[in-house]
């Protein structure tokens, strides 16, 4: 068993579309990322879209708490503007320090940034 453990973050979208598909991908293509990376995925952790500053989220408040507290090693998201937008990429920076700090990686999931680790 591995002894990574990540949180699966998905923004989706405020007004609920018609079609789950989006979301779905999302937290299929987040599963399939851990699986194929040997992390254990602890939690899946939604928040609406919209809100530039991720500390102003519920979802994303949680994930910070958990890494605080050493529960985590590994957060998985989409893609950086599910952190925040491009506008706000500041916030993305900060994002990724502090959880830097605790010991804990931002990891892309969507395959043309999959390799990457942390990029802002």
């Amino acid at each position: 068993m591995s002894t990574r453990a990540a949180v699966l973050y998905v923004c989706v979208a405020q007004v609920r579309p018609a079609s789950r598909v989006p979301e779905e991908r999302a937290v299929e293509e987040g599963r399939a990322f851990a699986d194929g990376r040997g992390l254990r995925l602890v939690e899946t952790i939604t928040d609406p879209y919209g809100e530039p500053d991720p500390q102003r989220r519920e979802g994303w408040r949680r994930v910070c708490e958990m890494a605080a507290r050493g529960q985590i090693t590994d957060v998985i998201t989409r893609w950086p503007a599910a952190l925040a937008p491009e506008s706000h990429h500041e916030f993305r920076l900060r994002e990724a320090e502090t959880l830097a700090e605790h010991g804990v990686t931002i990891r892309y999931s969507w395959e043309p940034l999959a390799a990457l680790k942390a990029a802002p």
